[in-house]
């Protein structure tokens, strides 16, 4: 047997200055340009969450109207390329796709980092709408703001008032979050001086990998097996009990509830409260309500001294399930929200940044037995 060389993980490494979010884990805050997300997401469209990570302001409704006339147009532009893709779209794995699509784009001479920015976050939504929908994707409506013609384009009909405001609320909510490792990966490859749609094909494997982007999806397959709020204690001392994971709890940096959770599950009641009563989102919302208070109250029990409470995937699930989106689509739904901050995050590493080139330490190991 080989021996193995434990990894510091890069716990309290700072690995760059940024004015785009901290991340407060020990007291639950996450701070987007200056705004607490509890206060912006909901209230502010994905739009003016794009223009605040590029500009540190949001914009007036001026700017708002011109972003968004940048974004429908570049949504067709994407959706005319598709084209040129290959057989990316036909792969069977949503983020296989997306990053092959991704890889497609090219480099623009001269272009504006906030255009730059508004190309490639259009082209993800239109290429994961168009693999939802393969082999006859829905075109884009640039007329329509970013968020709702998204969901149009995945729901295949036109998405009411409440459920716009929902998907826009998540967008916001999901749009940057310190150094996680799809940012990293983004800035290691904009510090090489490499240009962005490679810094972004980067990002888009480091989301694909099950420890980042990849648990909303478990969550339902979980509220699915518990069925009603009832069945929520027996089911979490099971599943404990055979040293199971609840999914949806706990995260690396939050010691308390992850604040993007309780953003999430109010724009879930919010969307609620709009829908008609045989809606299945309340029972949904009551379930998911359900699991989180036993599992936190078990999780505490048995981890005293390690807090592990909701953290973004759990409500994400819900939402955008009540939305109407595939299960297939949830993590490039994510990407398609988080590629604005990879792009804002590249230009700030191309300013401020330099080589990204950290040490290892060599641990000289004896040769393998065989």
């Amino acid at each position: 047997m080989s021996a193995r060389i434990e990894g510091s993980g890069l716990e309290e490494v700072v690995a760059a200055t940024t004015r785009l979010s901290d991340v407060d884990g020990e007291h639950g805050r996450l701070v987007l340009a200056g705004y607490p997300v509890e206060d912006i997401a909901g209230r502010v469209d994905f739009e003016d969450a794009i223009y605040l990570l590029f500009t540190g302001a949001l914009p007036t409704a001026a700017q708002r109207s011109s972003l968004r006339e940048a974004l429908g147009d570049a949504r067709e532009a994407a959706f005319e390329r598709m084209g040129e893709l290959g057989d990316a779209l036909a792969l069977p794995d949503a983020m296989d796709a997306l990053r092959a699509s991704v890889a497609h784009l090219g480099v623009v001479a001269g272009e504006e980092p906030l255009s730059e920015a508004v190309r490639i976050v259009s082209a993800v939504a239109v290429f994961a709408a168009a693999w939802a929908h393969q082999p006859a994707p829905l075109r884009p409506d640039p007329r329509l703001p970013h968020a709702a013609d998204y969901l149009r384009m995945v729901a295949g009909r036109t998405p009411t008032t409440a459920e716009v405001a929902a998907l826009d609320a998540y967008l916001v909510t999901v749009i940057d979050h310190g150094m996680n490792a799809s940012t990293f990966a983004a800035r290691v490859v904009a510090s090489t001086a490499s240009d962005t749609v490679s810094a972004v094909v980067a990002a888009i494997g480091a989301l694909k990998g099950k420890l980042h982007g990849g648990a909303p999806g478990p969550v339902l397959d979980m509220l699915d097996a518990i069925g009603e709020p009832e069945q929520a204690r027996a089911w979490v001392t099971a599943a404990l009990a055979r040293g199971e994971r609840v999914m949806g709890m706990g995260h690396r940096v939050y010691r308390v509830r992850d604040p993007r959770a309780f953003v999430l599950e109010r724009a879930i009641a919010e969307l609620e409260a709009s829908s008609n009563a045989s809606s299945p989102i309340g029972r949904r919302l009551r379930l998911a309500r359900a699991v989180e208070k036993e599992a936190e109250a078990q999780l505490a029990a048995r981890h005293p001294d390690r807090p592990l409470k909701a953290n973004v995937e759990f409500y994400t699930a819900v939402l955008l399930e009540a939305l109407g989106l595939p299960r297939t689509l949830f993590t490039p739904t994510f990407a398609s929200s988080r590629a604005a901050g990879w792009c804002a995050h590249v230009d700030e590493q191309r300013t401020h940044g330099r080589l990204i080139r950290p040490k290892s330490r060599y641990v000289n190991l004896p040769a393998p037995t065989r």
